[in-house]
Parts: structure tokens; C-alpha cells; sequence
């Protein structure tokens, strides 16, 4: 903590719970009490129950489930791949041509996701590129969303690297290939991985894009949530609202502990 005396450490930790609590924790702790609440007609919830969560761990919920992560998963690894190579790219260009390519990157995520989700619709629900009712709609539109964070990470952890590395490694023979494989892309790691991660969550609670695009067969839990409150059922989507938290925590946890292991290599 910057503060240095006694009082203004308090003073933060103070003004930190004030405003961290109210704006935060206590939504997520609405959505946690609803979950196990069968009605809220007063101040706190009545009703105990975990019932909520029987459905929320099986049937559709656990297939909506299956399809935000197979879709997550796979719209990071092409967010991460492209982005990286974008980055890479941008980085032996002039101002002028990166520039460009950041505001290229950064157009989907300056407008609505639901204008990405029309623009996707429209560029691919004709020959040759006919991928409107299938999967991989999804997928893409996730993977446009969520592109602009990874290409941004990257490009911010180039900008930090030591070109002494790749001049050293270059004085010694080593082919631009072996550079980038053996030197640029392990000093990488620590941003791939947090720009991995950031991905995840990010496609993990896309709905506005979404909504337009998904078919029958492959509906993501926020889909399910957003069906199941505007239908009244609001404890049983807080308890699948609940689970996709926690799922997309375990992740996160996850790519947090690889991240870890790479700073130390």
C-alpha cells in the first residue's frame, strides 16, 4: 500500500470496504442467498433449500454448461493464437501501420456486442462461409469479441521485453524462427496466460452476441440464465448463475497457478 502512516492505511482500508462492498461483494452475495431461497418477499430471503442446485447440476444446465466451456475454451485459443500473432506483427510496424492495426483490433470491443453479433450473422449466413445455425458461429463471435484483449496484453508485454535478449541470441546464429521459439515466446508466457485467462472469463459471460446467434443444440449457460429469470424463475438462474461463477473461478485459479510457475522459469 502507498499509504505510509498509521492513520491513512486506515483511512483506505476503510474507504476500500465502502465502496467494495456495496458495489461488489454484496450483488454477488444476492445472487449466492437467492440460490438457496425459495421466495424474498421481505428484507432476506426465507426458505431455505439447495434444490435449486439439483437442476442447476445436471440436465440442460450441465449440457449449457459443457457448451460455455467447449466454446470458452475454443474461442480463447484462437483469440490467443491470432492475437499473438497480430501483436507480433504490429511490433515491427511503423507507427502509422500499428496504429492502425490497434484501432483494427480494438473495433469490436468500441461498439455494442450485439453489432458484432449482426455483423457475424450477416458476413456468414451465406455461401461460401455458411455458418449461421451451426457452433462455430458462436464460437467465431466469441473469438472476435475477446481477440482485442488478447492482441492488447501481448502487444503491452512486447513493449516491456529487453531487446538484448533477441540481439544476444542473434549474435550467436540463431535463425529469427529460433529467436521467437526459444527466447521472444517463453518470456511471453506470464502475459499468454493472463491473457488466456481474461479470454476465458470474458466468453464465459458473453450473452448480447450471443443471444443472435446461438442454435438449439448449443446454448450457453448465460443463454440459460438470461431464459430462465425472464421467464420468473429467478432462484433457480441464481443457482445456475452461481455455478458458472464457480466454474469459471476454478479456471481462473487454474491459469493463475500456470501463470505463477512461468514467472519463476
Amino acid at each position: 500500500m502507498l499509504v505510509h502512516s498509521r492513520t491513512g492505511k486506515w483511512a483506505a482500508w476503510v474507504l476500500f470496504f465502502v465502496l467494495f462492498v456495496p458495489l461488489f461483494a454484496l450483488p454477488m452475495f444476492v445472487i449466492v442467498a437467492a440460490s438457496f431461497s425459495t421466495n424474498w418477499s421481505g428484507a432476506f430471503p426465507s426458505g431455505p433449500t439447495a434444490g435449486h442446485y439439483t437442476s442447476a447440476v445436471r440436465g440442460e444446465s450441465l449440457q449449457a454448461l459443457t457448451t460455455s466451456l467447449v466454446t470458452a475454451l475454443t474461442a480463447s485459443l484462437l483469440a490467443l493464437t491470432f492475437g499473438t500473432w497480430a501483436a507480433l506483427a504490429a511490433a515491427s510496424l511503423k507507427n502509422r501501420g500499428k496504429r492502425l492495426l490497434d484501432a483494427l483490433f480494438m473495433l469490436p470491443v468500441a461498439v455494442p456486442s450485439v453489432v458484432v453479433g449482426l455483423a457475424v450473422l450477416v458476413a456468414f449466413s451465406q455461401p461460401p462461409f455458411l455458418l449461421n445455425g451451426t457452433r462455430w458461429i458462436v464460437i467465431l463471435a466469441h473469438a472476435v469479441l475477446v481477440t482485442a484483449f488478447a492482441y492488447q496484453s501481448v502487444s503491452a508485454a512486447i513493449l516491456r521485453l529487453d531487446p538484448m535478449y533477441e540481439q544476444a541470441a542473434a549474435s550467436l546464429g540463431a535463425r529469427p524462427s529460433y529467436v521467437l521459439w526459444k527466447v521472444k515466446l517463453p518470456l511471453l508466457l506470464p502475459s499468454l496466460n493472463a491473457a488466456a485467462g481474461l479470454c476465458f472469463a470474458l466468453s464465459m459471460g458473453e450473452l448480447s452476441a450471443t443471444m443472435m446467434l446461438y442454435p438449439p443444440d448449443w446454448m450457453p449457460l448465460p443463454v440459460q440464465i438470461f431464459t430462465a429469470t425472464d421467464r420468473g424463475s429467478l432462484f433457480t438462474g441464481s443457482a445456475v448463475a452461481v455455478v458458472l461463477m464457480g466454474t469459471t473461478l476454478l479456471v481462473l485459479l487454474a491459469v493463475s497457478r500456470i501463470r505463477t510457475k512461468a514467472s519463476y522459469r
